[in-house]
This record gives C-alpha cells, structure tokens and sequence, in this order.
C-alpha cells in the first residue's frame, strides 16, 4: 500500500479545510452561533478523515508485520 501517497492525500485534504476555517472565522458579517454551526461540519469531517487516515495506518502495519511473520516462519 502507498501509505506516503494517502497521507499526502489527506494532508491536501486537511489543508482545505483549515482554509475554510479560517474564512468562517475572518468572515465578520457572522455571530457566535451561526460561526459555531458552520464550524462543526468542517472538526467533524476533519475527526472523520483522522480516524481513518489511522484506520489505513493500523492495516498497513498489521499487513507488514504479517507479511514479515510468514517470511519468518
């Protein structure tokens, strides 16, 4: 698996995100609320890219290590 290419992937992602955070928060014409309801969906799917961007990490380890038992064995 081309785990550099994923996470470089996701990293581009994450960057994107983090540009609409900071539009959402320069952006004066919003109050508290309205900042924090356009907020959420961004950490969310930030938290979700995360998890599986660890998900892909644990697998490829585990696949390592596997495939390095059976050489042994």
């Amino acid at each position: 698996m081309q785990i550099e290419f994923i996470e470089e992937k996701f990293n581009e992602i994450f960057a994107e995100l983090e540009k609409e955070v900071m539009e959402i928060l320069q952006d004066q014409s919003l109050d508290k609320k309205n900042t924090n309801l356009r907020m959420k969906p961004l950490s969310s799917t930030k938290q979700i890219l995360q998890n599986a961007l660890e998900s892909i990490r644990l697998v490829d380890r585990l696949n390592r290590e596997g495939r390095e038992e059976g050489k042994e064995g």
